[in-house]
């Protein structure tokens, strides 16, 4: 089953144009050994953490969109043809 898991964690989904691990961590895996912990050293600091977080925030915003987007074409592709009635009191 993690491996369901991991395969369907990096696929790319319609709505979002992105898989669900890099809308989280910023990044597609390529292998599980990808998502093996570093040591944890309390020394140990990336360069560009601070680019990192504003990739990851940029693409959160990114993907806020696009779903807003495809929400909106849903809901344009349910509603066609419909007609809008207007209920008075008493209907």
């Amino acid at each position: 089953m993690p491996h369901v898991e991991f395969t369907y964690s990096r696929v790319v989904h319609s709505s979002t144009n992105y898989s669900p691990f890099e809308i989280v961590y910023g990044f597609n895996p390529l292998t599980p050994l990808d998502l093996l912990p570093m040591p944890n050293i309390s020394m140990f600091k990336h360069k560009e953490a601070q680019a990192k977080v504003d990739y990851v925030k940029k693409l959160h915003e990114q993907v806020r969109r696009q779903i807003k987007k495809k929400n909106e074409s849903y809901a344009r592709q349910a509603n066609k043809g419909r007609k809008k009635f207007v209920f008075q009191p008493g209907d």
